[in-house]
């Protein structure tokens, strides 16, 4: 940094599931003496990771410390949700050391880049680098393709696709804007995976990136804090496929909070979204349940026909013991009486 008083800022971003929350998770437990400060913005209104990350609160980083933006895309809401909240935070004694702010899976980060320059924060800010995370397996799988042409060829000679998915437009928009990309879930990916994981991530970059790989989101804080990159003043070497837009939509998007009473099984309930998932119907489902007969409370993660559960802590005294789920999907495909019936039934 040109200007040690400024407060150094990571923003977290990549698609959905990359395991963001998990690597903040890990960050704040290994904050290394640093005074932490977490900005999580949550796609949909059931705040899901705001909570986990509250539940790895340590001195360093009290449950105070984090903050939740739950009003819509952080990118599209800056002035009112994004300047406030760090205006908020810089003001709190002690002033954090440095702060991170993890996107939605649906979030452009080129225009929360260009929100470090607003008069309010620029003097007191900056940009310490952009971490994006790729889920490896997801990605030697092929869902964001590097050869754009072969795509437009392909999709020219079957008539049955008239439009483009636009997550390959977020994927390579939020690996244009990285400084450092973390390779996630490599165990899962396996040699050849993450080879080819790495092979496409390079075809899609502008520049260079170093790549990092990655399970469970451990990384030794040193890697991913202190990169020093002030991305702030470097916007013109971090394209994006919405330059020149004033703003952008993600009405393509859409997600539904379902709540209902206890569940009778935790397996059944990951079968019935393992099998919506496999029918295209879901991008996402996070989120919490009460087991019939358990005291813990079991957390809900899945990344299209991937779930994982596992149960987190126990319920609390002043909690009601519920079940409820955030499901996102692409809008043409979430049908709430049809994901109610598949889900709560």
């Amino acid at each position: 940094m040109s200007d040690l008083s400024k407060v150094p800022v990571t923003i977290v971003t990549g698609f959905l599931g990359a395991g963001k929350t998990t690597l903040i998770s890990h960050l704040i437990r290994h904050a290394g003496g640093r005074r932490l400060a977490v900005v999580v913005n949550e796609f949909g209104v059931l705040g899901v990771d705001g909570d986990i990350l509250k539940g790895c609160a340590i001195p360093d980083c009290p449950a105070e410390n984090i903050v939740e933006l739950a009003n819509g895309c952080i990118c599209c809401t800056v002035a009112d949700d994004f300047i406030p909240t760090v205006e908020t935070l810089l003001a709190m004694e002690p002033r954090p050391d440095h702060i991170l702010i993890e996107t939605s899976g649906l979030a452009l980060p080129k225009p929360l880049l260009k929100a470090f320059d607003w008069p309010a924060i620029r003097s007191r800010i900056t940009v310490d680098g952009v971490i994006t995370l790729a889920d490896a397996e997801a990605v030697a799988a092929g869902r964001f393709a590097p050869d754009l042409a072969a795509v437009d060829a392909q999709r020219a000679a079957d008539p049955s696709i008239d439009h483009e998915t636009p997550l390959s437009e977020v994927f390579e928009d939020q690996l244009a804007c990285a400084d450092l990309v973390l390779l996630t879930k490599c165990d899962l990916a396996g040699p050849s995976g993450v080879a080819a994981a790495r092979a496409i991530i390079a075809a899609e970059t502008p520049r260079p990136l170093p790549i990092v790989e990655l399970v469970d989101g451990i990384v030794a804080p040193h890697v991913v804090l202190g990169l020093g990159a002030a991305a702030e003043d470097d916007l013109a070497a971090r394209p994006s496929h919405h330059d020149g837009e004033d703003e952008h939509e993600h009405d393509d998007f859409d997600s539904l909070v379902l709540a209902w009473g206890e569940i009778a099984d935790a397996h059944d309930l990951a079968g019935r979204i393992e099998a919506l998932a496999a029918g295209g119907d879901v991008l996402r489902v996070k989120g919490y349940a009460a087991v019939a007969g358990k005291p813990m409370r079991l957390l809900v993660q899945a990344v299209g026909a991937r779930v994982r559960v596992q149960y987190d802590r126990p319920w609390r005294g002043d909690e009601v013991r519920a079940t409820q789920l955030v499901v996102i999907a692409e809008r043409d495909r979430l049908d709430p009486s049809t994901i109610r019936a598949a889900l709560a039934a």
